[in-house]
């Protein structure tokens, strides 16, 4: 219908003719243009006014997020400087493209939140001096600041390539500012009859690109042990509070055992239910793994012989089955992010940061290092209880991480484009500060590995997601200089085992519409291999019993100048992750004499071999023995001898020592 005084405009008779054949070829609902995932670019957003720049056209995303400052540049919506109803958004879709919808939001801001009610949708076929919009309809807008709202539009919508929203009514004291998303099917190219036919994929792996709940998740990774049951093997670590399983991928040459000096690698993902695209990545990468050492790709082949990989693509099941019923638009910022029971589970796992520093704090002040805590620091009594307010699937995960002696991991988040490495919790509780671990400059090179492999983070010509941008600390940072994190998965993994663990924000839209994963695994499939590889980067052996050849367990391992150590695993073996360097290695073990030895890291992609033979005290060696019932041998007889007589001119040398001070002060009195 045109607009009253305004001549229409007409597609040409070939463009009309091929849409009017292959409309059975689009959906009802077409996916979204990209305002969320940045594929539209801010060039492509206009407004008839806004109010400032940190207000403008680019700010009018679907869940873009503000600053914390008012008058921040970077706002959380567009507000238009006047209060009429000629105020609009434009989106210039660049292609004669069939919109669908649009999605629409209020303000995301910290200080003023503001919502509008009706909205008119108008639309325009070519750009000329003067665009003319011949279409037009009204819906009802959104009733509170984060609740996408749905407006679909009428099957004979306009085919154009201009859209705008124009807000008609608006909540009392409030003013027009809105996020968007429209949605929308690019046309086939008129020049070309046969151009419909093609797609965008994005990838050349030919993987399942769509989202899982958890009964399709769950089949596909039985597919996957079907197709690779020589490599692969599914276990639960647990059930989510509404009892669905915490299904893991594992993936290895051996799979449902560890080997001797293979480390084990895991990546989880889904800890916050909204944040899908690790879901879907790591089902994408157990399709992937199993496909390529099917077909002999030996960077795969000798990844999966010499690691022990696990695979967790849903942390938090109870929350995505909610984010996934509303679909990827319509989940908002929040839905879903919390367990069932509204834990962050991000912030769920024990403060060991306090007992470290508290620790630190004790020996500063009694002059006692003897006692320095750095590493295995017990989870705390009050956290165990049954009353701590603890999601069963945190405590399925500590579970998990004390059964299988993980040396690398990563945690998968999304909302950002942006690696983490712990510490994240401040000391001081300041809003943000920057916070080391004595292993930062390894924490600092696992954070580059991934955000440098990554075609998005590493995109120097890429906007910033919402508010701060990351491109200047070349998409790394310390998690506690960008907002402190008390409970987080990255500390507790490095205080109390042996793993490294970082965070992975995967991307600016937390759940992205399953027409973008094909492209989000190509940015990340790199990214994903590399950051694996990893873990045979540093030191690893072998600890044992110089006499028996038996390996020790909970032996300690210092690295001189480092001030965390980690312990051997139940059959003696251990991986020391450390840059290219020379160092000084000395490892103890209760009833064994300590050992020192230099160990060099290369700068090849395989561990240095450091193995270790420790020999017994003679005070364990006698305790052996005689639990035994054994006679002990001359040089054990010879070398107790000589403890004995080094202990008695000891205590004599004392003896003899306050008797002469005592004859000293006599004489004085």
């Amino acid at each position: 219908t045109s607009r009253p005084g305004v001549a229409p405009q007409t597609m040409s008779a070939c463009l009309l003719l091929t849409w009017k054949h292959r409309k059975s070829l689009f959906p009802a609902q077409c996916p979204p243009l990209g305002l969320e995932s940045l594929r539209v670019k801010d060039t492509q957003l206009r407004a008839s006014s806004y109010k400032r720049r940190g207000l403008g056209p680019h700010r009018g995303r679907l869940n873009i997020q503000s600053g914390i400052e008012d008058g921040d540049i970077y706002d959380g919506a567009w507000c238009a400087q006047y209060e009429d109803k000629k105020q609009w958004l434009e989106v210039d879709a660049r292609r004669p493209t069939r919109f669908t919808g649009v999605i629409l939001q209020g303000r995301s801001s910290i200080w003023r939140s503001l919502l509008y009610n009706l909205l008119k949708m108008q639309s325009a076929i070519r750009e000329t001096r003067n665009k003319h919009f011949i279409e037009y309809e009204v819906f009802e807008g959104n009733q509170d600041t984060e609740t996408p709202a749905l407006a679909l539009f009428n099957e004979s919508a306009t085919v154009a390539r201009y859209i705008r929203i124009n807000p008609q009514s608006w909540y009392e004291n409030g003013t027009i500012c809105l996020r968007a998303e429209v949605l929308g099917c690019t046309l086939p190219d008129p020049n070309n009859i046969y151009a419909w036919q093609q797609t965008e994929q994005g990838t050349q792996d030919k993987l399942d690109f769509r989202h899982h709940n958890y009964k399709e998740m769950r089949k596909l990774m039985k597919s996957v042990t079907e197709a690779c049951p020589d490599i692969t093997h599914i276990y639960s670590i647990g059930k989510s509070h509404m009892g669905l399983k915490m299904y893991v991928m594992e993936i290895s040459d051996h799979p449902g055992k560890h080997e001797l000096g293979e480390p084990e690698f895991r990546y989880v993902a889904g800890m916050h239910g909204n944040e899908a695209l690790g879901r879907e990545l790591l089902l994408n990468l157990m399709q992937y793994i199993c496909q390529e050492y099917k077909l002999g790709n030996q960077r795969i082949v000798r990844l999966v012989k010499e690691t022990r990989i696990h695979l967790l693509p849903s942390m938090n099941p109870d929350g995505y089955e909610m984010a996934f019923k509303k679909g990827s638009e319509l989940a908002g910022w929040a839905l879903g992010r919390y367990s069932y029971q509204g834990i962050d589970m991000n912030h769920n796992f024990a403060d060991l940061n306090k007992v470290m520093w508290d620790a630190v704090e004790f020996d500063f002040q009694n002059n006692d290092k003897s006692k320095l805590i750095n590493h295995y620091i017990p989870i705390p009594e009050y956290y165990t209880s049954e009353d701590a307010f603890v999601a069963l699937e945190t405590r399925a995960v500590i579970n998990w991480m004390q059964n299988i002696p993980f040396v690398l991991s990563a945690n998968l988040h999304g909302g950002e484009l942006v690696v983490t490495y712990p510490f994240d919790r401040t000391e001081d509780w300041a809003p943000r500060d920057d916070t080391p671990t004595p292993d930062n400059s390894f924490f600092r090179w696992l954070a580059t590995v991934y955000a440098s492999t990554n075609q998005v983070m590493s995109n120097p010509d890429r906007r910033p997601c919402h508010n701060e941008n990351f491109q200047r600390y070349n998409n790394i940072i310390n998690g506690a200089n960008w907002h402190t994190v008390q409970g987080s998965m990255n500390d507790f993994s490095y205080l109390h085992t042996n793993c490294f663990d970082v965070t992975v924000e995967l991307s600016c839209d937390k759940f992205p519409h399953a027409s973008e994963l094909p492209i989000e695994w190509e940015n990340n499939k790199e990214s994903l291999l590399i950051y694996m590889e990893q873990v045979h980067r540093g030191l690893k052996g072998v600890i044992r019993d110089k006499d028996t050849e038996a390996g020790i367990a909970d032996a300690i391992i210092k690295v001189d100048d480092i001030d965390h150590h980690i312990r051997s695993v139940v059959d003696g073996d251990y991986w020391r992750l450390l840059n290219p360097g020379e160092y000084e290695v000395t490892v103890s073990a209760e009833g064994y004499n300590p050992s020192t030895r230099m160990c060099r890291v290369m700068y090849e992609h395989y561990p240095t071999i450091c193995d270790f033979r420790l020999t017994k005290t003679p005070k364990q060696r006698l305790k052996e023995i005689l639990a035994k019932g054994g006679k002990l041998p001359k040089d054990l007889q010879l070398r107790l001898r000589q403890l004995r007589l080094r202990k008695l001119r000891a205590s004599t040398k004392a003896i003899n020592s306050r008797r002469a001070a005592a004859s000293r002060k006599a004489r004085g009195s």
